[in-house]
């Protein structure tokens, strides 16, 4: 009779080799003496032949024969995907604008500051801004 293979649930670490992804896989234990449960994971090197899993992906993982020195899992399924980062190129123009809307006031009050702070200065000496720097 065979046995049956382990199966593990995890979130895809890294991509960047060609057909292998690194998962990581948590589990939760009782600490023997405090009976405290602590989270414990370990990385596991798994085979995705199509190259379709992607970094923060869930994934879930089989056992399986050994297909090189640390790859032991093949991939059975993506579970969930992970979320889609965005390059600073891809900011949509209503984001910039809010974003200058923002800084707008900022430089407005900083320029007042300095208005202020030029009109403070007037009424002084100049011989005696001198001599304090």
């Amino acid at each position: 009779m065979r046995t049956r293979k382990k199966v593990l649930v995890g979130t895809v670490v890294s991509d960047k080799m060609d057909k292998t992804i690194v998962v990581r896989v948590e589990r939760i234990m009782m600490h023997p003496r405090y009976k405290k449960y602590i989270k414990r994971h370990k990385k596991y090197y798994v085979h995705d032949p199509l190259n379709e899993a992607r970094e923060d992906d869930v994934v879930k993982i089989i056992e399986s024969r050994p297909l090189s020195r640390l790859k032991r899992w093949r991939l059975l399924e993506i579970v969930k995907r992970g979320g889609v980062k965005v390059e600073v190129e891809d900011v949509p123009e209503e984001l910039k604008k809010l974003e200058g809307e923002v800084k707008e006031p900022e430089s407005e009050g900083q320029k007042v500051d300095e208005g202020s702070e030029a009109a403070e200065g007037a009424g002084q000496d100049e011989s005696s801004g001198e001599e304090e720097g």
